[in-house]
């Protein structure tokens, strides 16, 4: 239920359309100016409805391999400290970037959170999520997505809420065995 729940909080601002998006977008400008609920609001508006499909549907990829790892409440610590890594990544190191919007960015979080979980437990698939998230970390910070098509794709994110989330997991204990 709380999957589902997230999910359409994801896909729900892709109705207010342009207007929304604008209003709800991280943007330099509007933080600069005091509209500080940018700051997370950004993280749950999208480009579009396919850009919020998409990154529901990494949601719901991200909840079957990790939402045992961590009870609910790290997990939301986890998610709130990668957006608040991201912000602060954008704002501070990537000063170029005007706006943004998506959910991909503390889904690399959650990722990375997920991962250090399984190599906690010495899960042989912890081996092969790190090396898949510190490959596709490195190659996007260099090249351009290939997929991405024209949709401008702030890879910059990716890793700052890679960070974060590592960073918040490393502070607390997943469980040892997934329920």
């Amino acid at each position: 239920m709380a999957l589902l729940a997230i999910v359409v909080g994801l896909l729900l601002p892709s109705i207010a359309g342009d207007a929304g998006r604008a209003l709800l977008r991280y943007d330099r400008a509007g933080v600069a100016a005091g509209e500080f609920w940018r700051l997370l609001s950004g993280h749950l508006v999208h480009l579009d409805g396919t850009h919020a499909a998409l990154n529901a549907l990494g949601l719901v990829l991200m909840w079957a391999l990790f939402a045992r790892d961590f009870s609910p409440a790290r997990w939301v610590a986890i998610v709130l400290v990668s957006i608040a890594t991201i912000d602060a990544g954008l704002w501070f190191r990537s000063p170029e970037i005007e706006w943004y919007v998506g959910a991909s960015g503390w889904l690399h979080g959650v990722m990375a959170a997920g991962t250090l979980a399984h190599l906690r437990r010495r899960d042989f698939d912890g081996w092969i999520l790190a090396i898949f998230l510190i490959a596709k970390l490195g190659i996007e910070q260099r090249a351009a997505l290939p997929f991405a098509g024209d949709d401008p794709v702030v890879v910059q994110a990716h890793l700052y809420g890679a960070i974060g989330g590592l960073a918040t997991a490393l502070c607390l204990r997943s469980r040892r065995e997934p329920l």
